[in-house]
């Protein structure tokens, strides 16, 4: 089991140091992951990586090669490198469960331990937060624009090969149908699809010789890519080839709109009503959005998803909210610089709905949960116990959890123009006495 010890910051390190030397190493403290804002013009946010990051606690561990590496390069003193030889999570972690839509200043995790034990998690969770569910909110939104037709993800080039398979799966968390990416299919069971790529047919002598060889290896069901010569002609090669029974014919290139009708009237003309049209070619929300009166069926994306459709990083931030006082209560604490403001006290969080189960609002209660009126909906749930990971779910749960609560959402969430988050924030201070 590799350690994810040293994927993190060499400030959090140095903090223990020192804190570990005042004697306040151990004060009981709350830490909240959240965002402050959405990104610029969106209407909600996808939580996703929450069981990739209960996997990255269990296994941060300083073992003989993490102190090792410490050691040599005198990151720490030798007092801190004895304590991080026994380090392990002991405390609760709360949390927004994955799949889960958030707003502004939703608490999406609550991590409560020693201000040493939780401030070592920081860099971790950000990171695998941050990513998946930056590319989870896009997915959605993708989705959300592409209605019943499928969408396939196929960005693994164009990012780190370790973000890719954590953006594949991400993405199946929003709603995409399959991955290119095997990885992802090895490691969190994403199903998988793909056919061939135009070298394919560059290979061949004709265009003809590639589609028989593809289509006597891989079937008539197969998808044959169309636009490496001339579209129409490929496409009615490929009907001659396979049969009227031909799978589908992909585009990757042109005005997408435009072919995607003239070869839908054209394989209706040749009798191959049943064979599909995928297109892909640099496809974000607003161009799936923009091809929905096509006779297309399904969108292959790749740059654009794997990116986070131009916003890459969500913004979350992990802020120590509350710390023991010398009575052994907590007390609360906040950051107040400009622009960076965050709320202190332990929070817990709802969403609001009417009668009819649509959202009204995200409730957030400092000190103690907000009360539920009966139609709300309690957002929070324990994720790891007593450093005992508790919340572990499979993608199946993921995946549906996603749509119920996309879909509880109102009507505005479904727009892709830039706007207000599709529900206000509300912050309930606990009630005194």
């Amino acid at each position: 089991m590799t350690s994810t010890a040293l994927l993190t910051d060499h400030y959090e390190l140095t903090m223990v140091q020192a804190a570990l030397a005042a004697g306040s190493a151990h004060r009981r403290s709350v830490f909240e992951l959240f965002p402050r804002r959405l990104p610029d013009g969106r209407r909600y946010g996808v939580v996703a990586g929450v069981q990739r990051a209960l996997d990255a606690v269990e296994r941060f561990r300083f073992d003989d090669h993490v102190l090792a590496v410490l050691r040599e390069h005198a990151v720490v003193d030798e007092p801190t490198l004895e304590w991080l030889s026994s380090y392990s999570f002991s405390g609760d972690i709360h949390g927004y469960p994955e799949g889960e839509v958030y707003l502004p200043y939703s608490p999406l995790m609550t991590v409560e331990s020693t201000f040493a034990e939780g401030v070592l998690l920081e860099t971790l969770l950000l990171s695998i937060l941050n990513h998946d569910s930056a590319i989870a909110s896009a997915a959605s939104r993708m989705t959300t624009a592409a209605g019943s037709r499928p969408c396939i993800e196929m960005g693994s080039r164009r990012t780190h090969e370790e973000a890719a398979v954590a953006a594949a799966r991400a993405a199946y968390v929003a709603g995409f149908a399959t991955t290119s990416n095997l990885a992802a299919r090895e490691r969190y069971g994403v199903p998988t699809a793909g056919t061939s790529a135009h070298s394919f047919t560059l290979l061949h002598d004709s265009e003809r010789e590639a589609f028989t060889a593809q289509v006597s290896s891989l079937g008539r069901g197969t998808s044959l890519l169309v636009d490496t010569y001339d579209v129409a002609e490929a496409v009615r090669m490929g009907v001659e080839v396979a049969g009227t029974d031909l799978g589908a014919v992909r585009i990757d290139s042109g005005d997408l709109g435009v072919l995607a009708q003239q070869v839908r009237e054209l394989l209706d003309s040749l009798g191959a009503f049943r064979t599909r049209i995928i297109v892909t070619s640099d496809l974000d929300e607003f161009a799936i959005a923009g091809l929905a009166a096509a006779p297309v069926d399904g969108y292959g994306v790749g740059t654009s998803l794997v990116t986070g459709s131009g916003h890459p990083t969500c913004g979350f931030v992990y802020k120590l909210v509350a710390r023991e006082g010398d009575d052994g209560t907590l007390v609360s604490v906040a950051k107040k610089s400009k622009d960076k403001i965050s709320i202190g006290g332990r929070k817990y969080a709802l969403r609001r709905r009417d009668a009819r189960g649509v959202a009204e609002a995200e409730v957030v209660g400092i000190g103690e949960p907000p009360v539920n009126d009966g139609d709300d909906r309690d957002l929070l749930v324990p994720l790891v116990l007593g450093g005992k990971v508790v919340g572990r779910e499979d993608l199946a749960t993921v995946r549906e959890r996603h749509q119920r609560s996309r879909a509880e959402l109102p009507m505005a969430a479904r727009q892709l123009s830039k706007g207000e988050p599709v529900i206000p924030t509300l912050h309930v201070p606990a009630q005194e006495g």
